[in-house]
């Protein structure tokens, strides 16, 4: 008699819990989000540890540049750690320590563009500024929007005019005529390279807003999968377009 009522009060409290288990386990099997962000991290990681061991293969004109790509694998790996942690528990957009990661990791980007330009020909520090302050409008922008200061829209908006501030620079304005005199081919590969790379890696971020924000029924996971992609990218990528360029002009060959 009392063994059943034991059972009895074990099937109750299984009942009275049952409903959780209609919840998503989020788990790299069954969440594509999960999966990116976890590849994300991973890559992220992996990227800082080569960046660092790299720049003591290369020439001393390259090593700041690949220290500075380290540093952009390194702060985006430990937001990463949190990011990835806060979204496998509870499935919600960790919009405010993406921003402060992008906050910290673009400006050391537009440093690491500003020094590959400035590796080959007299460029002032004005242009650093402009980069600086395109990227800046680009990120406030965004933030203001997905933080639901200003409407989605308009943070959309302003978060474009940004990025085109920043293409119009690399593609037609000072960077562009800065790096037309670059004599070192090698250089060049990496303008080139980091000028792509802008372009298209950095569009991603705007689709990913899209979906979450300005088409029917927002989209909170194909946002993150699309944002994760990105800084995948336009972090990673961006370091190893350095990397390739400064082993070459080294004279290294991995082959």
């Amino acid at each position: 008699m009392e063994e059943n009522n034991v059972i009895d009060t074990a099937t109750e409290v299984v009942s009275d819990v049952g409903p959780m288990t209609d919840e998503v386990v989020r788990t790299l099997a069954n969440d594509f989000t999960g999966f990116t962000f976890w590849v994300a991290t991973a890559v992220m990681f992996m990227g800082a540890a080569f960046f660092f061991m790299e720049r003591f293969t290369v020439k001393k004109e390259w090593q700041t540049s690949l220290t500075v790509a380290c540093l952009v694998c390194l702060v985006a790996f430990w937001h990463y750690l949190y990011m990835r942690e806060g979204y496998m528990a509870d499935g919600t957009s960790p919009t405010e320590l993406r921003y402060v990661d992008w906050l910290i990791t673009v400006p050391l980007q537009i440093v690491e563009f500003y020094l590959i330009v400035a590796a080959v020909t007299a460029v002032s520090l004005g242009l650093f500024w402009k980069l600086l302050f395109g990227s800046l409008v680009m990120l406030v922008g965004g933030y203001m929007g997905e933080a639901g200061m200003v409407s989605h829209m308009t943070g959309f908006i302003v978060g474009m005019v940004g990025w085109v501030y920043v293409i119009w620079l690399i593609w037609a304005g000072d960077a562009a005529k800065a790096a037309a005199g670059a004599k070192n081919e090698n250089v060049a590969f990496a303008f080139n390279g980091i000028k792509w790379i802008v372009t298209v890696g950095w569009i991603i971020y705007p689709i990913g807003y899209a979906m979450g924000y300005l088409v029917d029924g927002s989209d909170v996971s194909g946002l993150n999968s699309l944002y994760n992609l990105a800084d995948v990218v336009n972090k990673f990528l961006f370091g190893l377009v350095i990397w390739h360029a400064a082993m070459k002009d080294s004279g290294i060959s991995k082959a």
